[in-house]
């Protein structure tokens, strides 16, 4: 069961360390850090990616800064309680990785996800007329949890989502990206944020339960 829970939710990522290892807790004497990934896009942009690695995998003590790493693992979220409010808080847990000496990967931001969507997807368009619609999916993780990623399609995929009821099961590959925003916290006070999503570039709803039992195509056997 463990095993295939797993295949429900694969991420891999490579570019360029762009921050120090941080502490975020520990798990029966585990530690577990966060550092960011800065990945390219092919328009030339970055987006700027959160990892959470265990000191089991790499020398945390160690600054890396500027150097090459490829990553593969989940992409997870976790509610974390601040000012009152709960925050969804993404990013990538890494289960491998290895440092490079360049970036010569042929797909250095791929996820493959397959989950339940638990609230009704937002469609609008654009004043300019790009469709778009949101979606949070619910990914069951191992011990009875899940992980609600945010996912965010374009064109006829936004339109097909906008179709699409809560509950519906459904597949979805993409790439991981950021984006900044502003937050008006007070009346002449404004913060700049970053909020993670993925975006949609294939998307398959699955109506029979019975695929329930299948095992999930390992989408990055060519990565």
């Amino acid at each position: 069961m463990t095993e295939k829970v797993l295949m429900n939710n694969q991420a891999v990522v490579a570019g360029e360390i762009v921050d120090e290892f941080v502490f975020s807790h520990e798990v029966f004497g585990e530690g577990f850090y966060h550092v960011s990934l800065k990945v390219n896009r092919l328009s030339h942009s970055t987006d700027i990616i959160p990892l959470l690695i265990s000191e089991r995998l790499i020398d945390v003590a160690r600054s890396y800064v500027g150097k090459y790493m490829e990553v593969k693992g989940q992409f997870r979220s976790y509610n974390k309680h601040e000012d009152k409010k709960n925050h969804l808080m993404l990013s990538l847990f890494v289960r491998e990785l290895q440092l490079l000496e360049e970036l010569h990967i042929r797909r250095p931001n791929s996820i493959f996800l397959d989950g339940y969507i638990c609230k009704e997807p937002v469609y609008r368009t654009t004043p300019l007329g790009r469709e778009i619609a949101d979606i949070l999916l619910a990914v069951n993780r191992a011990y009875s949890k899940s992980d609600y990623i945010p996912c965010i399609c374009w064109g006829r995929n936004a339109r097909f989502a906008g179709t699409l009821a809560v509950g519906s099961r459904i597949r979805i590959w993409g790439r991981i990206q950021s984006r900044e925003y502003q937050k008006k916290i007070e009346e002449d006070q404004v913060i700049n944020k970053i909020a993670y999503e993925v975006s949609v570039s294939k998307m398959e709803h699955i109506e029979d339960r019975a695929e329930e039992e299948s095992m999930v195509a390992d989408s990055f056997s060519n990565s």
